[in-house]
């Protein structure tokens, strides 16, 4: 009885955990990702980061390759293994991010919305760029990188290349420093190859789910 109300606790703050991550694709996890379509995805380096020891050291992982490679799947099944081994995690699409930002600016709960951002253990920043940021958005994205420099990690998932982020960042200072404290020692997925989703498929988050 011990053992099975231990296991009824675990179960709860796990799906509390999930329900606070809001991940994109809840039924990702890393013991499904596909290893035999050729996309690049280097199945130790993979398997290392399913440890979450780069979470523990508050390091970084940059997701970049095109469109429908499974980025975001794979971002959330890490998430999802994060949940599991008892970290905080939340999922921000980064334009919806920044626009809920704008809102809290205007309504008093940016402070809030700025604290659950540099709490979590990992935030996960999807579809970074390709449109250039705002001066508010540069001075929101310096804040939560700086707040969470050496602390906290980021995961973030792009269409772009690394090299291409300082101009979308659009101004040298801030992109200097912003990529100085997310791209140093942070480890890369340099995905590649055709789209995994099904000609004609229903959704991003059904074919992905099911071929990442």
């Amino acid at each position: 009885m011990v053992e099975r109300e231990i296991a009824s606790r675990n179960t709860r703050r796990f799906q509390t955990r999930m329900r606070s991550a809001k991940l994109r694709h809840v039924g990702a996890a890393v013991e499904d990702v596909d290893f035999r379509t050729p996309r690049k995805l280097d199945r130790a380096q993979f398997q290392q980061l399913a440890t979450g020891r780069w979470i523990d050291d508050a390091r970084n992982l940059m997701i970049t390759g095109p469109c429908g490679v499974g980025k975001t799947w794979l971002a959330c099944a890490l998430g999802q293994r994060a949940c599991r081994d008892n970290l905080t995690v939340i999922y921000q699409r980064l334009p919806r991010l920044f626009a809920d930002l704008e809102l809290a600016h205007g309504d008093g709960s940016f402070p809030r919305l700025f604290r659950s951002l540099v709490k979590a253990d990992l935030l996960i920043l999807d579809d970074w760029g390709p449109d250039r940021l705002t001066a508010g958005q540069r001075r929101d994205l310096m804040e939560i990188v700086e707040d969470r420099h050496g602390r906290g990690s980021i995961l973030i998932t792009s269409q772009l290349p690394v090299t291409a982020w300082h101009a979308v960042i659009d101004e040298p200072t801030f992109a200097d420093a912003i990529l100085d404290r997310l791209v140093h020692n942070a480890h890369r997925l340099e995905l590649d190859g055709h789209s995994m989703r099904r000609s004609g498929g229903p959704s991003e988050s059904v074919d992905e789910g099911q071929r990442a």
